[in-house]
């Protein structure tokens, strides 16, 4: 990641939007460095750090984003499932529905997205996709939940008409930037994020041994 500032236009971003780090996610295995390691090994322009039900580690990034984004979103454990949240400061220090923790986030000018909505753990918004209103993405791919139940998100994501998005939902190094999305533009801060993100313009994509590949469907 590092060296990559200064994208032309033309260049493609790619960044991975769901990460747990150890401090602040009891069942990560890496630190921070570690974390940013193996990004830069992967050529991520950024990753985003969301860990559970914390936004902890904000204040400890600042040293890396000099050299490149780091960002900190959440992984927020709604009432009815896992919602991953971008443009916030802070989240509520208790559980609350998932209609009232979108609506939290959008009134901050935020972003939110549906992560592993049909894994089978009973963390996903699953058929309360359809319920919810004001979500702005949906985990089409994600690292930690199989091939069928990503198909799942990605045909609801589509009736939804939602933003699709890649993310590994790492806890170790050998996972990060499984899947990531692809940003037509750099992205330097939050607000590039999600600016970029609510234009509908971002795109899933899959690491393959030469790089990245944009999946369009699977």
């Amino acid at each position: 990641m590092k060296g990559q500032n200064h994208l032309r236009e033309t260049e493609k971003m790619f960044i991975d939007l769901h990460l747990h780090e150890s401090a602040y996610s009891p069942d990560s295995q890496m630190t921070l460095d570690e974390l940013v390691q193996a990004a830069r090994e992967k050529g991520l322009g950024a990753v985003c750090i969301t860990d559970h039900d914390s936004m902890g580690l904000a204040e400890y990034v600042k040293e890396y984003s000099r050299e490149h984004p780091v960002l900190v979103g959440a992984e927020f454990f709604s009432l009815w499932g896992d919602i991953t949240a971008f443009g916030i400061d802070a989240i509520p220090d208790h559980r609350i529905s998932a209609q009232e923790f979108i609506d939290y986030v959008n009134e901050r000018n935020g972003f939110c997205v549906s992560c592993h909505p049909f894994r089978n753990n009973n963390r996903g918004l699953a058929e309360h996709l359809k319920d919810v209103h004001g979500l702005g993405g949906v985990e089409v791919l994600n690292g930690s939940t199989d091939l069928e139940a990503n198909r799942m998100a990605l045909k609801y994501c589509r009736e939804l008409g939602l933003q699709p998005i890649g993310a590994s939902d790492a806890h170790w190094t050998s996972q990060v930037g499984k899947f990531v999305t692809w940003f037509p533009d750099p992205v330097y801060t939050m607000k590039d994020l999600v600016s970029q993100l609510k234009s509908g313009r971002c795109k899933p994509a899959v690491w393959e041994k030469n790089g990245y590949r944009i999946v369009d469907d699977f």
